[in-house]
């Protein structure tokens, strides 16, 4: 079986964990299989290099940040080829640009534009154990560039297609997906299986396991995923295509997202092009807007609410102030978290909402904002009720059965 394997910077955090990694390649090549790893940088190296940038200048040039940053990635793999070189192993360290991967040229966010594999897969078919630095490529100028957070992960998924492994493996330091975060409800449960859809949910929604790009990537691509974690020999949880007992699942999970932050506009003009004003000038800014609620007015004025990240908020909230007209009044609340419920089995099953909101109502939590898709349900609520909401939804739907 030909197979990618992806360790992330806590599961090669320090030379011991390297070890351990290293240990866990051999076995699986014992067993017969053919491997390509993707390494991320040591943990806390990425943010080592910034630092020695940031020392310099708080606005570092991109290009310059790219090659420095990509190094990270290239040390790790450097050192478990060592380390499979010194058990014996035929290993060979490759960077992105030695992979074949070609990006885009935007620096620190590019997006893979084609891989030619040829190098991997002669190297494969030499008996080598591939290495390759994940989150990094290169240009069509040859210039390196970096794939932005999750960028490993990415890379991973990106190989496993151009190769046609037969699965690829996200290793990290949790065995797999969850029903919820365990830290808030000790009676989760790891699931064994979940759509692309579901997980895209899940990550878009706060969970921290899998990047959302490398899901969607993995579902275009139609490329087997599991998460697994480096620290057990646990199964994990397999990422793969829909299929029909999976609807069977009234909801697969419940997530928590503390990094919102609530805008709500009054009195605004009700006029053809309000809307597409506003939101324009927070898409220029790079604000990212979730959530999005406008009630219809009589008065020829309307309410319009939504949330942006946290992080983003003062930013939001300038730009807001800079709008000088037709806004009667502006409210911003930081004090707010999203609470979401996901889960194919919605499409084929009534009463998902009403659950939901019932259970909120008897715990006297107060919904301030809905939104729904076909496989979700978010909701905003004041953050000091975030963690029972999960505890009570997480019950209410018998996640933990």
């Amino acid at each position: 079986m030909l197979v990618v394997h992806k360790y992330g910077g806590t599961s090669v955090g320090d030379v011991e964990r390297i070890e351990n990694v290293t240990n866990r390649v051999a076995k699986a090549r014992e067993a017969g299989d053919d491997i390509v790893v993707v390494v991320s940088a040591m943990s806390g190296e990425t943010n080592k290099l910034i630092g020695f940038a940031e020392h310099f200048t708080k606005e570092p040039a991109k290009k310059e940040m790219d090659m420095l940053l990509s190094s990270g990635e290239r040390v790790t793999a450097a050192l478990l080829s060592i380390a499979l070189q010194a058990r014996g192993y035929d290993a060979v360290a490759m960077t992105g640009r030695g992979a074949g991967i070609v990006t885009t040229d935007t620096h620190t966010y590019a997006r893979i534009e084609s891989i030619d594999p040829s190098a991997m897969k002669h190297a494969i078919k030499a008996g080598k154990i591939v290495i390759v630095a994940g989150f990094q490529g290169v240009n069509k100028d040859g210039s390196v560039t970096t794939l932005g957070r999750g960028g490993s992960d990415l890379s991973a998924v990106a190989l496993a297609a151009a190769i046609e492994a037969d699965q690829c493996e996200i290793y990290s330091d949790v065995d797999g997906i969850y029903t919820t975060d365990p830290r808030i409800e000790p009676n989760a449960k790891k699931l064994d299986i979940i759509s692309y859809d579901e997980m895209l949910e899940l990550s878009s929604l706060g969970a921290k396991v899998l990047q959302s790009r490398s899901v969607e990537l993995a579902k275009k691509l139609n490329v087997k995923l599991y998460a697994k974690s480096s620290f057990s020999d646990n199964v994990g949880t397999l990422i793969t295509k829909e299929n029909d007992n999976m609807e069977e699942v009234l909801v697969s999970g419940v997530v928590l997202d503390k990094n919102q932050a609530r805008v709500t506009l009054r009195g605004v003009s009700d006029r053809p092009g309000i809307a597409a004003e506003i939101f324009t000038m927070l898409a220029e800014a790079n604000i990212h807007v979730d959530m999005i609620i406008q009630n219809m007015g009589t008065d020829g004025s309307t309410n319009l609410g939504f949330t942006v990240p946290h992080s983003e908020h003062e930013n939001a909230k300038k730009l807001m102030a800079s709008f000088d007209h037709d806004i009667e009044g502006m409210d911003f609340d930081e004090h707010v978290c999203k609470v979401s419920v996901v889960g194919v089995g919605m499409k084929s099953h009534s009463g998902v909402a009403a659950t939901a909101f019932t259970v909120l109502a008897d715990s006297n939590i107060n919904i301030q904002m809905i939104s729904t898709s076909e496989i979700k349900i978010s909701m905003v609520i004041d953050e000091k009720y975030g963690e029972l909401a999960i505890r009570t939804l997480h019950e209410a739907y018998e996640l933990d059965k």
